[in-house]
């Protein structure tokens, strides 16, 4: 057996749950952890439990189903690092609540029809390039300043601002990685405070788009790349870095990370990770690296 390591279970409470004292004390009960004591980042909201563990995973799997039916986050990860100093984080359905190519097929008439492409190549069903090229293509004919339309119905994920904030104020690096287009994710990146953002480039001609993507595309691949790029720049070790996205695109990325988080994912990507965060906003990424609510920049 593995030698028991220093570990933190972090837990979050998504909108309208709450860890209050007897929810967590009944919980901890139930997963015979009654003799830990929670250590408070945000009152009946998020908590720390420290303990030392040689299975991260049963510990994980005994505390969800004691907490089932509650709209509670867990994620356990050992102390040693927990603090990260690299974010990359996905930009479309996770720092934002839109799928961009979805919003932009509106105006071609074809949103139903784009937007069931999109749903397939998250949830990993086809491969990603392909129908992103596929959907690109039926989007010849649209002008840039539909595009400028469309930055106008984007809504932040919330506790995006707050996280990015945060981290930076504490010294990481933070990027957006899209496998969708630099129109939106340069406009996403400076209203969030990202540091830098990567994503395709849409080709056009005379203001208007041609239907096609440039070379190389940002896909699958190209995420991971963009987290180990950025890592080796930095001089990171791997357990410093965290990547936070939803879809079968982030799955590179998601596993090449020290804490790779799936953000109320797709069941592929979900099942996947060591960590996700189905019920609380982003600022449970902030939890899960042990800040407290009030060092928490905009919260």
């Amino acid at each position: 057996m593995s030698k028991p390591v220093p570990s933190v279970v972090t837990l979050v409470a998504g909108s309208g749950a709450t860890l209050a004292g007897p929810t967590l004390r009944a919980a901890l009960r139930e997963a015979g952890l009654e003799h830990l004591q929670p250590d408070w980042l945000a009152p009946d909201h998020a908590a720390d439990l420290f303990i030392e563990s040689e299975d991260l995973p049963a510990l994980r799997a005994r505390l969800t189903a004691a907490l089932a039916g509650r709209a509670v986050d867990i994620v356990v990860q050992p102390v040693a690092r927990r603090r990260k100093k690299l974010l990359v984080a996905d930009m479309d359905s996770t720092m934002i609540e839109q799928e961009c190519i979805d919003e932009l097929a509106d105006f071609a008439g074809i949103r139903a029809h784009v937007a069931a492409i999109t749903a397939q190549a998250m949830a990993g069903e086809i491969d990603f390039e392909a129908a992103l090229k596929a959907r690109v293509a039926l989007l010849a004919g649209l002008r840039l300043e539909q595009i400028e339309t469309v930055l106008t119905r984007l809504t932040l994920t919330p506790g995006a601002r707050a996280l990015v904030a945060t981290m930076r104020a504490h010294g990481a690096h933070t990027a957006l990685v899209s496998g969708g287009f630099t129109q939106f994710t340069q406009h996403v990146a400076a209203r969030i405070g990202f540091d830098e953002a990567f994503a395709n480039r849409l080709a056009l001609a005379d203001g208007v788009l041609t239907g096609a993507v440039l070379e190389p595309v940002q896909g699958r691949a190209a995420k991971r790349a963009v987290l180990d790029d950025l890592r080796a720049r930095l001089g990171l070790p791997r357990d410093a870095t965290l990547a936070i996205g939803d879809g079968a695109n982030d799955l590179d990325m998601l596993a090449a990370a020290g804490l790779g988080v799936a953000f109320r994912a797709k069941p592929k990507v979900a099942a996947a990770v060591k960590a996700r965060i189905d019920h609380g906003d982003l600022t449970a990424l902030l939890y899960v690296q042990g800040y407290r609510a009030e060092e928490i920049i905009g919260a």
